[in-house]
């Protein structure tokens, strides 16, 4: 294994961590048609509500038909840790989500660790397998 310069590995870090929070904001702004900023084409995604789902377009169709109405999120993640090596990395990060509506406080809380390995195409890091695991859920 070669080591990447400083400069090169905090650059990579930087993006990886801009890459986890794109994820954040993809899920809590509901914005699908920028879900390419975050996954890879080809990617694979395992999570409790989902399985496991191959490929972009078929993601995003199980995140649009699974949307609550009226419901919101609030990601919160953290801890983020990036194995890098080369053109792959592997990552990882806890998450907290609170769900609610418009104006009143959360009804839902729950914990998430995030993990998967994240690529390095011609536009970007983006992620290639995703594991959503639930930790723990709090009905508030």
């Amino acid at each position: 294994m070669t080591a990447l310069p400083t400069d090169a590995l905090i650059a990579d870090r930087v993006e990886i961590a801009d890459l986890f929070t794109r994820f954040s904001r993809l899920l809590d702004e509901k914005r699908w048609d920028d879900a390419h900023t975050v996954f890879a084409e080809d990617v694979t995604s395992h999570s409790p509500r989902g399985g496991e789902i191959h490929g972009l377009d078929r993601l995003i169709a199980f995140v649009r038909q699974s949307e609550v109405e009226g419901e919101r999120t609030q990601h919160l993640t953290t801890d983020l840790l990036a194995e890098i090596e080369g053109n792959r990395a592997a990552v990882s990060a806890n998450s907290l989500v609170y769900f609610f509506r418009d104006g009143q406080a959360p009804h839902l809380t729950s914990g998430l660790r995030l993990s998967g390995t994240a690529v390095r195409t011609p536009a970007g890091w983006r992620l290639r397998e995703s594991w959503t695991v639930l930790a723990w859920t709090r009905k508030d």
